[in-house]
């Protein structure tokens, strides 16, 4: 499965900025895979001064940002695990800032949140592989909007890949 199988009504609007920033060159499977690795590579090769830089007065850190991948990548994860076992119970939103405020991820190595960042992308990776045709498909709600269990697997990647644009546009090229 890849992303050019992937319809409007299986996310909200809200995502399809992730789900574009995901190449169809790759299955869900294969991308969950290889972008991890992309993304750790990229970020060992970021200067050390830049990893507690912020481009703007309440901006966050990159540190700040891959902790926040993290946290994006786990909710996201649980959702897709609710939904894929057909419960249809609707699951809150997050607050994304509140997350960052009191995470912490300032007084980390990078390489402990590097680290992390793989072994949390190894668990979802478990998850997606585990899942068959028909749970992929499976739609919840969350945040008030409709989700699909694939589309869940695509923003996950998606977000990472918008996120890793934003390293290089406005911390390493700033």
């Amino acid at each position: 499965m890849n992303i050019k199988q992937i319809t409007s009504n299986e996310y909200a609007a809200y995502y399809a900025n992730y789900i574009n920033a995901v190449s169809d060159e790759y299955s869900l499977i294969e991308e969950l895979e290889i972008s991890v690795h992309r993304l750790i590579k990229f970020v060992q090769n970021i200067p050390m001064d830049k990893f507690d830089y912020r481009y703007a007065e309440g901006k966050w850190t990159i540190k700040d940002i891959l902790v926040h991948l993290m946290d994006a990548e786990r909710i996201f994860s649980y959702r897709a695990l609710r939904f894929a076992r057909y419960d249809a119970t609707p699951l809150a939103s997050f607050d994304e800032d509140a997350y960052v405020d009191v995470a912490r991820a300032n007084e980390r190595s990078i390489q402990d949140l590097l680290s992390e960042l793989a072994v949390v992308r190894q668990a979802t990776l478990s998850m997606f592989k585990s899942f068959n045709e028909q749970e992929l498909m499976q739609i919840g709600t969350a945040s008030g909007q409709p989700m699909s269990v694939r589309a869940l697997g695509f923003v996950i990647i998606g977000h990472q890949n918008h996120h890793q644009r934003v390293f290089q546009e406005r911390y390493l090229n700033g």
